[in-house]
């Protein structure tokens, strides 16, 4: 195969996502969300006793309707602990969130029950195919001296 004919194969592999709508967002009826959270966080080098230091933060989860014309249902939200474990349900009956609207689940930072490996499973239907929600996490400790802030986002899973 001379050269010029391997460019073009290649560049037709390379724009043919492009072409056919790959980076298009897919409209979805539902779908269930993998969300790492922390309840707190470690930092800096093992003390002589070999506990590592700690910073509580809270959690405020934000889940955002991204389609300007359909309302989503947010069907669950469970908090799961380090070892997997639920903590608890945040939602006890499905939650409209309309058009471009949000629904917010703030934990405390005195809630540690999650620990550093935490995680909620968010699920959401649709009555017609509709645009995903945004998921995200914003951890925070804000105090006179320093402030502590990071987003977690929500990952797709196969609910099983």
């Amino acid at each position: 195969m001379n050269s010029f004919l391997r460019h073009c194969i290649l560049l037709l592999g390379l724009l043919a996502p492009h072409a056919f709508g790959a980076d298009e967002p897919m409209l979805l009826s539902g779908q269930t969300l993998y969300l790492p959270v922390y309840s707190h966080v470690y930092h800096g080098d093992p003390g002589k006793d070999g506990k590592l230091a700690q910073t509580l933060v809270s959690t405020h989860i934000s889940i955002r309707n991204t389609d300007p014309q359909i309302a989503i249902r947010l069907v669950s939200a469970r908090y799961y602990d380090t070892v997997g474990k639920l903590v608890r349900s945040y939602v006890t009956a499905p939650v409209t969130i309309p058009p471009l609207g949000t629904h917010e689940i703030f934990v405390p930072r005195t809630d540690t029950a999650g620990g550093s490996g935490a995680n909620f499973l968010i699920a959401w239907t649709a009555e017609a195919p509709a645009n995903p929600p945004i998921v995200e996490a914003l951890h925070a400790d804000i105090r006179e001296a320093r402030t502590l802030m990071f987003i977690t986002t929500g990952q797709p899973i196969k609910a099983r």
